[in-house]
């Protein structure tokens, strides 16, 4: 069983890695930016930035050098002229044949690149521009201290970096890397265009990766390596110190109501299969309906105001002792009752018309033993199955019901994560629970063999 149980385990490493790749998409690529989804549209780039440098947002997607930043907006010409909408001596030109929408910078002029914020210090840039540049003319992208222009004049040491632009008729694509060192936010990028208009397609800033496979995926994968899931954007709390105390409530809640369901669903079911055909089966059978038909809320919402508020039998709110989960656990196992029941009544039934149960009735044996040592043992495995594969989802609680009787479990703090768009919250509770249910498949394969003989783990 040991060396099965290492082959099994060596197995679900592609399951655990594809599960973590979903994840991964789901939170880093589908949904747009995780900072905006946190901290909303309108607050300021820098701290959108620091948001994600901290996450590690801001980082390529899987491997490279360069990646976006939000000092500077990237302008779309096709729609407006950008950080430039504002300046006399920038002009837009919308697109035309062949040829794109493009801005056009004036000749003899010193064109600021308004930033959101200043550049971090000791991290590598590089500006992306597509331009074009008649013969005769001159253009430099300056990199410059926070001087007066005269002040330049007399003291070019004040550049702390310039490079040139070449003359081209055509569009061209130009690479521009720079590195920040002492007191970026005293320098302020220009550009300096001389002789004859620059005409410009497209520009952005990126900034460069401390090494090609610096990316937000070697980054997630470090931080689940490490066991570090990071801190809640709402509390700043470590999201594991959260789980740890949000599962605490989560269980005695969702325990009970795990075990009183089953053993009442189960123990219903073989009423139902020893009365078969009866009136008492049909009873139940109509029971069970009727507890599918009525909605989770309604539940929730009729035992509340009804046996807590109406009536004072149970608290309406808190989790302060035991007595705060009396109600919850009740409406839990009422409102999931009839699906069990349906469920393991099916699975007795199946067993009574099998060969075997005829055998046993022939040879003279007891409705009552039949019932007990043939039919329920048979049903096991089916019954186990469905069972463990249950466990994993009593770890992430009940939502409705933590949330509706204020039970701080991680129900209800995933409730509170979706609601502030706590992302790393989210991220956290749906990759536990991914892992904990691949793991219920192997446990349920071990339990397989435990309860029937006939199955070898090989």
């Amino acid at each position: 069983m040991i060396r099965y149980i290492g082959r099994r385990l060596w197995q679900m490493f592609p399951t655990v890695l594809g599960v973590i790749i979903i994840t991964f998409v789901l939170f880093n690529l589908v949904g747009g930016s995780p900072a905006a989804m946190t901290l909303g549209q309108h607050v300021s780039a820098q701290r959108l930035e620091e948001f994600d440098e901290v996450r590690g947002f801001n980082k390529p997607v899987l491997f490279g050098w360069w990646s976006g930043t939000r000092a500077f907006a990237t302008p779309n010409f096709n729609t407006h002229a950008g950080p430039w909408h504002d300046q006399d001596h920038a002009t837009r030109h919308p697109a035309h044949l062949d040829d794109p929408a493009f801005l056009q910078l004036d000749a003899d002029q010193t064109h600021a690149l308004p930033l959101e914020f200043p550049l971090w210090p000791d991290t590598g840039y590089r500006w992306t521009i597509r331009y074009r540049l008649p013969a005769g003319g001159q253009a430099w992208f300056k990199y410059e201290a926070a001087t007066d222009a005269e002040d330049d004049a007399e003291h070019p040491s004040a550049w702390r970096f310039s490079t040139s632009l070449p003359p081209t008729d055509d569009w061209t694509r130009l690479h521009i890397p720079f590195s920040t060192r002492s007191a970026p936010d005293q320098l302020h990028p220009v550009l300096v265009v001389e002789g004859a208009p620059l005409d410009i397609a497209s520009i952005r800033l990126q900034r460069r990766a401390d090494h090609f496979f610096d990316s937000q995926f070697t980054h997630y994968l470090g931080q689940i390596a490490r066991l570090d899931l990071g801190n809640s954007s709402q509390t700043d709390q470590p999201i594991g110190q959260m789980l740890r105390e949000g599962i605490g409530p989560s269980l005695t809640l969702t325990v009970p109501i795990f075990v009183v369901g089953l053993v009442v669903a189960v123990s219903l079911a073989l009423v139902c299969a020893f009365f078969r055909n009866t009136w008492l089966d049909r009873f139940f059978v109509v029971i069970s309906v009727g507890l599918m038909s009525v909605n989770y809320l309604v539940w929730i919402i009729v035992g509340q105001y009804l046996l807590a508020f109406r009536w004072g039998w149970f608290p309406v709110w808190g989790y302060e002792s035991m007595a705060y989960l009396i109600l919850p656990v009740i409406i839990g196992v009422i409102s999931g009752l009839g699906t069990d029941l349906r469920f393991y009544r099916t699975v007795m039934l199946d067993e009574m018309y099998k060969d075997y149960v005829r055998t046993a009735f022939a040879k003279g044996v007891s409705r009552r033993k039949v019932l007990f040592k043939h039919v329920l043992r048979n049903a096991m495995i089916t019954v186990t199955t469905h069972v463990v594969i249950a466990i994993p989802f009593l770890y992430t609680g009940s939502l409705l019901l933590e949330s509706f009787f204020g039970i701080p479990g991680l129900g209800y703090m995933g409730i509170n994560a979706i609601n502030s768009s706590d992302v790393d919250v989210i991220r956290a509770i749906v990759l536990i629970g991914s892992i904990l249910y691949v793991l219920a498949n192997l446990i349920t394969d071990i339990s397989y063999a435990v309860i029937d003989p006939r199955v070898k783990l090989k």
